[in-house]
């Protein structure tokens, strides 16, 4: 997104309810990629990249298509459309209604680059239709597309080189083409939007007429606006992402004419589509939903195995931090939740969890902890607020669950013989950054909490310590100090014990004890944090829903390993999780889910109360199925309420919920009017509904039984 893009779109939203200016979303319309490159395919048809953080290209930052005929031009995003996704792929279908005829689309991305298919059918045998006076001669007809390229990121400094079939446009690194299966039977460029269009009060429309006696903006833009002829009816353009030192426009030239020829038909773009994305049986419960969140979770990850949080909806920060970048925290625990569904839904999964585990063994700092954000595309340091590690400053600005969570992973990935070089020392280090955050009363040090917008000493990282020692507790037999090169490089180290994952067992026990200090008996909850001035913060928060889960970690090593969850603790666990859920509960006319705390007034606008999240939504149900399993290896009879309130919860995430876009997407937040918005898709909620799905089915298919008893 290009500043021109950023004022442009202020201008049209400001003063909106449920809208941010400034932004460039995604709430609407589908994403193809899979492979690097991604790119979202409007409800309009409109195309943009979004790759950027996933690539380092940036591709296309604004795009238009129209069907012209004669010297007329209906432009597509101004006709009735429809929109879906060809079968379990990431090919997208767009059906343009115009006045004279329909054009019918289908977008794909295939590695770095992305093809459009256009057909069309004009009204009648001969070409007239509504609002024409005479008949069309198909001939007559042709696609027009508007594309503006900003390679390397600019939109300044930037040239093109005409070809017959294509157009390559350029500023240093980054090279873009735009290419057509039948040639082009007109090119011309533009100038992006001037000064005074940007300061005049109105929005400008684009791409604004030839001008004669602009030549130069023939040639110095990013900007091209080609007329594609159609063919027996159909029309194909490309565009392809390049780096002049991997690939030459020669070389680029031959993909485009190879894409061309191999992926001639819809049939042909399917099978390219399919191929990017794993195949999920056709037995597989709650189906629809699986092959949507492992679509996401695909789309969402660079190559190198790393996954942006979501779409970068808000590039210059104005009303966000920014969402293209990686969270060790939420990278992680989405490969826990795919480590620990692969069973249930029948996928191999091998090639990503190796990818992410090599990345975070890649990553990890000498101190045995991890950074707050990196980029996917090559894990270096990304902008972040939470880098105290690197600074040298005190704790308060690092996220210590980030490093809890990559060890919980990390410990389940080498129990399933995920095999990576470096492994075992990562972890060995890592255990020592996590006793470095650990305060003598055995819970994490002040620190910044999951939200990322307070400090203190969190009950959800606390939460993720017991679940990180408790998982290396279980499967860390055989690490030993000596899997470091030298002890001595990494603080804490050379004091670790011989029996790391003895050890680890015991800073389990003493995580599971100390949290009894945050019990508030008044709410029948856990506290959400102790403040930095020793108080206790007793609000309702969903991110303290990870309990569930790290007891459950924490009860499978046994009773003689100093596991195995406690009566007393059992009551409370269900105590909290009933609480927080009941009390974050939110419904209006339009949707149904949970807040993410009480009191969150973030990109709330002119909305009086909280908004609901998926996330927490999600979060909730996988609690509540947490809690039930855990339960029910107790044999504890509540266990079937739990899986029942888990059942409810997930409903509101899955296909046809309040909370779940027509696409299948889960987007950040929603008004209360239904209104989604933020970052979407998000795929955190993806992952943990994903892994619930898995949960419920596969380790609680009796209670499911039991339902459905009861219902006859």
């Amino acid at each position: 997104m290009q500043l021109r893009d950023a004022l442009d779109d202020y201008k049209r939203h400001a003063g909106e309810g449920t809208r941010f200016p400034g932004e460039r979303r995604t709430v609407s319309g589908r994403f193809s990629g899979g492979d690097g490159r991604l790119v979202h395919v409007g409800d309009d048809g409109e195309l943009r990249d979004f790759g950027y953080p996933l690539t380092g290209r940036t591709g296309l930052v604004r795009s238009r298509l129209g069907l012209a005929v004669g010297d007329e031009v209906a432009w597509l995003d101004e006709a009735e459309t429809t929109q879906r996704y060809v079968g379990d792929t990431a090919l997208v279908e767009t059906v343009h209604e115009t006045p004279r005829a329909t054009v019918t689309r289908h977008d794909v991305t295939l590695g770095d680059a992305h093809l459009t298919r256009a057909s069309v059918e004009f009204d009648d045998a001969d070409g007239e239709g509504p609002g024409s006076d005479a008949a069309v001669d198909p001939a007559d007809a042709s696609l027009v597309v508007y594309a503006r390229f900003a390679p390397d990121g600019r939109d300044d400094r930037v040239g093109q080189l005409r070809y017959d079939d294509a157009v390559e446009v350029y500023h240093a690194d980054e090279h873009d083409f735009l290419a057509s299966a039948t040639g082009f039977a007109d090119l011309r460029g533009q100038l992006p939007t001037t000064f005074p269009e940007l300061l005049d009060d109105d929005p400008t429309d684009l791409p604004r007429d030839r001008d004669g006696d602009r030549y130069e903006e023939e040639r110095l833009s990013g900007e091209v606006i080609a007329d594609a002829p159609f063919e027996d009816g159909v029309a194909t353009v490309a565009t392809l992402l390049t780096d002049r030192s991997e690939t030459d426009r020669e070389a680029a030239r031959e993909r485009l004419d190879t894409l061309f020829g191999d992926l001639d038909g819809v049939d042909a773009l399917a099978d390219a589509a399919a191929d990017a994305l794993p195949t999920v049986p056709e037995s597989v419960p709650a189906r629809e939903s699986v092959v949507a969140d492992l679509r996401v979770l695909s789309l969402l990850s660079a190559p190198s195995g790393l996954r942006i949080a979501g779409p970068d909806f808000d590039p210059y920060y104005e009303h966000s931090g920014g969402y293209g970048y990686t969270w060790f925290r939420d990278d992680a625990e989405i490969s826990g939740f795919l480590l620990g569904a692969v069973d249930a839904v029948g996928v191999d999964l091998g090639d990503w969890h190796a990818r992410s585990a090599r990345m975070y063994v890649d990553t990890q700092r000498p101190d045995g902890s991890w950074p707050h954000r990196v980029w996917p595309r090559n894990g270096a340091l990304a902008p972040g607020w939470a880098n105290a590690r690197i600074e040298d400053g005190p704790d308060v600005d690092y996220q210590a669950d980030q490093t809890g969570s990559v060890v919980a992973y990390l410990s389940r990935a080498r129990a399933a013989g995920v095999g990576v070089d470096g492994l075992d020392r990562t972890l060995v280090a890592a255990l020592a950054g996590l006793d470095r955050t650990l305060e003598p009363d055995g819970r994490p040090v002040v620190c910044q909490n999951a939200w990322e917008d307070s400090a203190g000493r969190f009950t959800h990282t606390a939460a993720t310590f017991l679940e990180a020692y408790s998982e290396l507790g279980r499967h860390g037999e055989g690490l030993a100090v000596g899997a470091l090169d030298d002890p001595e490089d990494v603080p804490g180290a050379a004091s670790l014990p011989e029996d790391l994952a003895g050890h680890a067992r015991d800073r389990a026990r003493e995580v599971y004890d100390a949290l009894d200090d945050l019990w508030v008996p008044e709410r029948g909850c856990y506290a959400v944090r102790e403040t930095v001035d020793g108080g206790f913060d007793d609000r309702l928060d969903s991110a303290t829903l990870a309990l569930a889960a790290a007891h459950r970690s924490f009860d499978a090593l046994g009773e003689g390993d100093g596991g195995a969850v406690d009566d007393e603790r059992l009551d409370r666990l269900v105590s909290h999780v009933e609480t927080v859920v009941d009390g974050l509960h939110h419904e209006t006319d339009d949707i149904t889910g949970l807040i993410r705390y009480e009191g969150d007034g973030w990109r709330q606008t002119d909305q009086l109360s909280e908004k609901v999240w998926t996330v927490s939504t999600a979060w909730g149900a996988n609690a509540c199925a947490e809690l039930a399993a855990l339960l029910a290896a107790h044999d504890d009879p509540r266990a079937a309420e739990m899986v029942e309130r888990a059942r409810d919860l997930l409903s509101h995430v899955s296909p046809g919920g309040s909370l779940c876009e027509p696409t299948t997407y889960l987007p950040e937040q929603l008004f209360d009017d239904g209104t989604p918005d933020s970052a979407t898709p998000l795929g955190w909620p993806h992952a943990i509904r994903l892994a619930t799905n898995a949960l419920l089915d596969d380790e609680l298919p009796q209670f499911a039984d039991q339902a459905a008893a009861d219902d006859d």
